[in-house]
């Protein structure tokens, strides 16, 4: 058992409750039983006996191959996985003195991550006496804004903490 990971079945001898209700092998109701008389069904079977529900009174217990329900169980939440959309959110850095071409490549990137699907975190950080001055890095936010228009909403308005401004796109959901 690897550590923080509990398992999430009691199987065969880890059952340690006197008496439990159980289910056979093809789902139908056997009844209660002593644990042991339980699990000489199972080995007999060529099964495991997992529990299946231990807040039950009695718990429930089934007789079934434990590996391949592990296997099932797995597969299972493969698949709830694989229909999960992930959305990442990049970071692009700028200055208020960052030149024009800087600023188009530096574009050209937010549009990129916008066309995948990415949310956008755009830091204007300011150095020195540039904290003066923070009408420019507004200005410089709001631009970014006007230029990605039809590709991005803004999820977060422009927020200062400390020496950085913030905003936050978010890309359009397509119909």
């Amino acid at each position: 058992m690897i550590r923080g990971k509990r398992e999430e079945h009691r199987v065969n001898r880890r059952i340690r409750i006197p008496e439990i209700r159980l289910i056979g092998p093809d789902g139908e109701q056997l009844g209660c039983f002593a644990t042991s008389e339980a699990l000489k069904r199972a080995e007999e079977l060529g099964y495991d006996l997992v529990e299946i529900a231990p807040t039950a009174k009695p718990p429930v217990c089934k007789i079934m191959d434990y590996g391949k329900f592990k296997y099932e169980q797995s597969k299972k939440e493969h698949e709830a996985r694989k229909h999960q959309v992930v959305i990442k959110t990049k970071e692009i850095k700028l200055r208020p003195a960052t030149d024009e071409h800087d600023f188009q490549t530096k574009l050209r990137h937010v549009k990129e991550f916008l066309e995948e699907g990415d949310k956008v975190k755009i830091t204007l950080q300011f150095r020195g006496r540039e904290m003066a001055h923070k009408d420019i890095g507004e200005a410089v936010l709001k631009r970014v804004v006007a230029e990605v228009q039809s590709l991005a909403e803004l999820a977060q308005a422009p927020m200062l903490e400390g020496r950085q401004m913030h905003l936050l796109l978010a890309p359009i959901k397509k119909k």
